[in-house]
């Protein structure tokens, strides 16, 4: 039971890069079970959820979990989801929609923690997992990105209907915005960023160790190439930035009292020009187009930027005046089947939209309660690069529903999980 509930996981955490393809792929050719095709990690979740839930009860360790406060609040949001979900119906597809976007990811979480609690001896094995889809995603990326057809993914069912194989910024072909596995090019960009978060990471903590590996610095440079190639060919502003942000808290976390005072000041004065090139350029082709995402030639009607800012004062006003939210699947992609859709381009105001003001509140907590354990760990690289990566995507949250995304979701509360559930310690006897 214990090899299959770890097997369950690690073939979430590697297929879900490969989530959005195989969807498309299976679904344009059986259409009839396009749901279940969709559904498959939130199936086999469920089904490792039972098996660990037996497992921890026959080995005696059901009554230590129970101790663990963390899982007190995760289980108190998901049953605050339960109670909302039937307080405010929003019908049957609505609503089930809205419980997996809204919890899976907080699932994966919980389910990879308990099962590394319990046999963290299994930490090593998800790492790899984990890189191995990082080298698929970032290698599909960079060569979308240099060599590939722009619509490369048309011959697997990419389509307006489904997904679409590209984007361009605002309706400019001469900025093609990548895919590569995942579902558009701002989960690429956020991906991306995480994978050169944790490449950076590791350097820092571990660079006694990389210097004596050459197979590992071959893997980091291969790796810190492809994400950063990947994430510019994504023109994801929200992402560009947040790596930048993840970057300098690695650096500040991981490397402050081996970086001397002058080199500090030199980074700071760099940054500062570099911003200030911005502004002095940004009547540039290509700060418009790359940068602010108006083209000055056309472009779509309605300006990205201008969504965002609707976007946010609509989430905001919702808000205010529905101090316990509209339900669940009341909002994205879910609330496409009531009468009423509603899409808020902010992760909090989303979530508030969805479960109110407490159901914000108590997020706010599991999240901030992650960091601070991530936080402890930081010695660690794998907790370092979840720190940094996860300040970075609470950022992207301001921009965008981040945790929406199955596959960047599932990877960094994934990561997170790893991080703060296993060792990297031998296999514990019974004794």
């Amino acid at each position: 039971m214990e090899r299959l509930v770890i097997g369950i996981l690690l073939a979430i955490f590697g297929g879900i890069v490969l989530h959005a393809p195989i969807s498309v792929f299976f679904g344009t050719l059986l259409p009839d079970y396009e749901l279940v095709i969709k559904t498959w990690k939130e199936i086999l979740m469920g089904v490792a959820l039972l098996l660990l839930g037996v497992m921890a009860w026959r080995t005696g360790k059901l009554k230590q979990l129970l101790q663990d406060k963390l899982l007190w609040l995760i289980g108190g949001y998901a049953l605050l989801h339960l109670l909302l979900l039937g307080v405010f119906w929003q019908g049957f597809e609505s609503g089930i929609a809205g419980m997996l976007i809204d919890l899976r990811y907080v699932l994966y979480f919980t389910l990879v923690y308990i099962a590394l609690t319990l046999h963290g001896e299994y930490k090593p094995l998800f790492v790899k997992v984990g890189v191995v889809g990082a080298v698929i995603v970032v290698a599909f990326g960079f060569l979308q990105a240099t060599v590939l057809p722009a619509d490369i993914l048309k011959h697997i069912g990419y389509s307006q209907t489904t997904i679409v194989p590209y984007l361009t910024v605002d309706q400019n072909p001469d900025y093609v915005r990548i895919n590569s596995t995942l579902r558009g090019p701002n989960p690429l960009g956020a991906y991306a960023a995480i994978v050169l978060a944790m490449v950076v990471a590791t350097a820092a903590v571990g660079w006694k160790t990389i210097r004596k590996q050459r197979n590992l610095q071959v893997l980091l440079v291969v790796l810190s190439v492809g994400a950063a190639v990947t994430l510019w060919a994504s023109y994801s502003r929200s992402a560009l930035a947040a790596v930048v942000l993840m970057i300098a808290v690695v650096v500040a976390v991981g490397l402050r009292r081996k970086i001397k005072r002058p080199v500090w000041i030199t980074g700071v004065v760099i940054i500062c020009a570099l911003v200030g090139g911005l502004v002095a350029v940004r009547d540039s082709h290509f700060v418009s187009n790359v940068i602010l995402h108006e083209n000055p030639t056309g472009g779509s009607i309605t300006k990205s930027n201008d969504g965002h800012v609707e976007s946010l004062n609509d989430g905001w006003a919702r808000m205010v005046r529905q101090p316990l939210g509209a339900g669940v699947g009341s909002t994205g992609s879910a609330s496409l089947a009531t009468d009423q859709p509603v899409i808020i381009e902010n992760q909090y105001l989303f979530i508030a939209h969805e479960t109110g003001w407490v159901g914000l509140g108590m997020f706010t907590a599991l999240f901030g309660w992650i960091m601070v354990l991530l936080w402890r760990r930081r010695r660690d690289w794998l907790a370092l690069g979840a720190l940094a990566s996860g300040i970075g995507l609470a950022v992207i949250g301001i921009l965008q529903p981040v945790w929406v995304d199955d596959t960047v979701s599932i990877v960094w509360w994934g990561i997170a999980a790893i991080a703060l559930g296993g060792s990297y310690g031998k296999k514990r006897t019974r004794k």
